[in-house]
């Protein structure tokens, strides 16, 4: 389950070709606070940027193959922002020389009417969650510490249960294709938050909702 808070979404698009290079983990609920003074130190905004998100997932079921599948983004905290729609590739597993998981990613801002939209196109939505937490930032490296929650009631955001006693932490970076160099710079990041976390080379494909 993917998680970065649509506040901080950088908007691609055109002919660019943007890959995501992405590296998770998890850190339980009692170890946040020694994870948060950790990051303080390392990265560019000592105070990192706060964030409460409403997220949908939506899938277009053809007659063969797997679905395509739309994410559909709005901040809670910050209601009259606009939604993101953002679609993720299938995953590049197949070097095993890159230190990071690498995909397509293509991320759009979009009005409130969005999800009538996808519903018109012919998308259903799948599951849908809310997600708060931090964000931190190094350079082009951002680390989105965050804690995921069931939606209970659909569309009844304030009805939530939490899917879990532990944080989710994606290290990522947004780069043109080709630039797998990157990937080197998150594991020696990487490297520094050790043992609070172990940041590693996940397949989402494979984790379950």
């Amino acid at each position: 389950m993917e998680a970065p808070p649509v506040s901080v979404m950088p908007v691609t698009g055109g002919s660019i070709n943007m890959m995501e290079y992405l590296l998770q983990g998890s850190v339980l609920d009692q170890a946040l606070e020694s994870l948060l003074h950790r990051l303080r130190g390392l990265c560019d905004n000592m105070e990192p940027e706060t964030f409460t998100d409403h997220e949908l997932v939506y899938l277009l079921k053809g007659q063969q193959g797997n679905p395509f599948i739309l994410r559909a983004r709005h901040s809670l905290s910050h209601p009259a922002a606009p939604w993101h729609l953002r679609y993720l590739g299938q995953p590049e597993v197949g070097d095993k020389s890159r230190h990071a998981l690498v995909r397509n990613c293509l991320d759009v801002s979009a009005s409130h009417s969005l999800p009538d939209v996808l519903n018109e196109m012919g998308f259903r939505m799948d599951h849908e969650f809310v997600a708060n937490g931090h964000v931190f930032r190094r350079g082009a490296l951002k680390v989105v510490v965050s804690k995921l929650s069931r939606v209970l009631v659909p569309g009844n955001t304030e009805n939530t249960e939490r899917l879990s006693l532990s944080y989710l932490v994606d290290l990522s970076v947004l780069a043109p294709a080709g630039q797998d160099t990157v990937s080197e710079d998150m594991r020696s990041f990487a490297e520094q938050l050790k043992p609070l976390v172990h940041l590693e080379k996940i397949d989402p494909s494979k984790q379950r909702h």
